[in-house]
């Protein structure tokens, strides 16, 4: 029987994705394990693998088609021993199949209800009947019940994406509903001035970037982030003088070439460590607090900014992490890192000292409680024993969630945090 090649959910959350060239044409023999497409996500680009061997008669969607709807038919791949099969013949063969499939589903005797199944979400936009499961919490249930909100069309900050009570709230803010606008974004222009029209009326020539799926992932999930979420923010200066002197020290030691911010990763991992309760994401019923230090690191991409994560980075030697880090950023900025590689982590970096950037505040990163925002290394005159002198300084700004994590909680991390930058020979013990 010919097998119906469907667009493969590469990732929790994907629900559409762009399939961005086909490897393999029509009437190639396809081995299980060799790569058929390539498929865009919304944070990156994944290789489709083949998990049967057979011949590909028919490409149903062509290269380069934006938004396939997951499980749609995307190919025709004939079974051993069909390959003498057309196309056309395939295709009957698949749809006798769906037709008998869907006769049969119809001819079954409707059975009583025994049990009450809780659905998440029920599709009601367009007169469909489609029931689509969506995880939410029962108190986000109870409330997007009562305000008419539609909870497919929100993105979750919970564990895992869940929707929670903050996420029906926000939605409420801006009056979305089943029947309103879909998407986070879409919700805050509906608000705010549109652009195009604003430079349209006023002649304001411009060139139309299309949004990729991560800018979109992105706008909407840190618009989400700075309006849901009660940042705080707490500043040191840390003198790196040291830390210059023993990344040196492993180049001639090792050959090793260490960056300042793997030296950050570093030290913050010993110090989530020694503070484990800035480690955490916020829910309505708890706080979670993780046993592993998996550290994202942001990344700029031509895409827009992605977060690969150095998993248990407590246990990895600074090389270790060095080394990590150099194939996670060179991957991410080619689109080819793995589900895993990205998604969770539990503390975020986001280091903006090589564009010189003295100090700034980054926006939380959603379920997590903290982000690290780290600028240049520079000359300062300091006071040292009474006397002036000059040291190389660099500031960090940690931006907490004060739901999950304490001013004091954040002023605990990063006083573990600053000693060893300022002396890091623990670092490399």
């Amino acid at each position: 029987m010919p097998i119906s090649l469907l667009m493969p959910a590469l990732s929790p959350t994907m629900s559409e994705g762009t399939l961005a060239r086909w490897h393999k044409k029509e009437g190639d023999v396809i081995k299980a394990g060799q790569i058929i497409a390539e498929i865009e996500t919304d944070k990156a680009t994944m290789e489709f693998e083949a998990v049967e061997q057979g011949k590909l008669v028919k490409i149903l969607i062509p290269g380069g088609t934006e938004k396939v709807a997951v499980n749609t038919p995307i190919a025709i791949m004939l079974e051993e021993g069909e390959e003498g099969m057309t196309a056309e013949q395939a295709m009957t063969a698949l749809a006798a199949k769906k037709g008998a499939a869907s006769s049969a589903q119809k001819s079954e005797p409707v059975k009583p209800a025994v049990e009450k199944v809780e659905m998440s979400a029920v599709a009601q936009s367009s007169g469909s009947s489609k029931i689509e499961r969506v995880a939410a919490s029962p108190l986000a249930k109870r409330l997007a019940e009562l305000s008419g909100i539609d909870l497919k069309g929100l993105v979750g900050s919970g564990p895992g994406g869940r929707v929670v009570k903050t996420d029906v709230e926000h939605a409420q803010s801006f009056g979305r509903s089943s029947s309103g606008v879909a998407s986070g974004v879409a919700a805050v222009a509906a608000v705010g001035m549109d652009a195009l029209d604003y430079a349209t009326k006023l002649g304001m020539a411009h060139k139309a970037i299309p949004n990729s799926g991560v800018r979109k992932v992105i706008a909407q999930r840190l618009t989400q982030a700075k309006q849901t979420v009660p940042h705080f923010y707490l500043t040191v200066d840390c003198e790196i003088d040291a830390l210059l002197a023993l990344r040196q020290g492993v180049l001639e030691a090792t050959g090793a070439k260490v960056s300042v911010n793997d030296c950050v990763i570093r030290a913050v991992a010993l110090a989530l460590k020694k503070v484990p309760a800035a480690n955490a994401s916020w829910t309505d019923d708890a706080i979670l607090q993780y046993s592993d230090v998996d550290i994202s690191v942001a990344v700029a991409t031509p895409n827009g900014l992605i977060t690969p994560i150095i998993k248990k980075a407590n246990t990895k030697s600074l090389v270790e992490l060095s080394k990590e880090m150099k194939d996670l950023a060179a991957r991410a900025r080619d689109g080819k890192l793995k589900p895993e590689e990205f998604q969770g982590g539990g503390f975020s970096i986001s280091n903006l000292g090589m564009y010189g950037i003295r100090e700034f505040s980054a926006i939380i990163n959603p379920p997590q409680s903290c982000i690290l925002a780290v600028g240049a290394g520079e000359q300062r005159a300091v006071v040292k024993n009474g006397q002036l002198a000059v040291a190389t300084v660099m500031t960090c700004t940690l931006s907490v969630d004060h739901r999950s994590v304490d001013g004091a909680v954040g002023a605990e991390f990063l006083a573990a945090f600053k000693p060893l930058i300022e002396k890091p020979y623990a670092l490399v013990v």
